[in-house]
């Protein structure tokens, strides 16, 4: 029985809808950051986090299994060398991704979206510099100098 196993279908075939994830993921992995449709955005995100994950361990098994779901060796050596250590060295147990709105497009008025992958260093050095300051009752940083 399928309960509880939702998943955007993107009106294409289970083979097409795979085929379009993998193909968004690598270009994901490869450039950083693609712009695309925000549904496509949306189910790009539960597809390609774990494979994030996975590149986290350096090991032939995790390895095989990269190659199994992206084909591409290439892609594969930029998560195992670049992408997955960006992420080991602190503890984010998920979240590699960001969804950015962007709005309609001009020609059929799809939502557009940019989706990226998050930088472990630029989160930590925008908390180091909020910590001096302290929010006032509507919002606004206050410094406390």
């Amino acid at each position: 029985m399928r309960k509880r196993k939702a998943q955007t279908k993107l009106s294409r075939t289970t083979s097409h809808r795979k085929a379009l994830l993998k193909n968004l993921s690598q270009e994901l992995i490869r450039h950083g950051k693609i712009r695309t449709t925000l549904a496509k955005a949306k189910a790009l995100r539960p597809f390609v986090e774990p494979i994030i994950n996975r590149a986290k361990s350096d090991s032939a098994h995790s390895q095989q299994l990269l190659a199994n779901v992206l084909f591409d060796r290439d892609v594969v050596k930029i998560l195992i060398e670049k992408v997955g250590p960006r992420y080991t060295s602190e503890n984010r147990q998920g979240g590699y991704t960001r969804i950015i709105k962007l709005g309609q497009r001009q020609g059929d008025g799809a939502e557009e979206a940019i989706i990226l992958l998050v930088e472990a260093k630029a989160e930590s050095s925008k908390d180091e510099e909020t910590k001096g300051k302290s929010s006032t009752k509507k919002g606004r940083v206050k410094n406390e100098n």
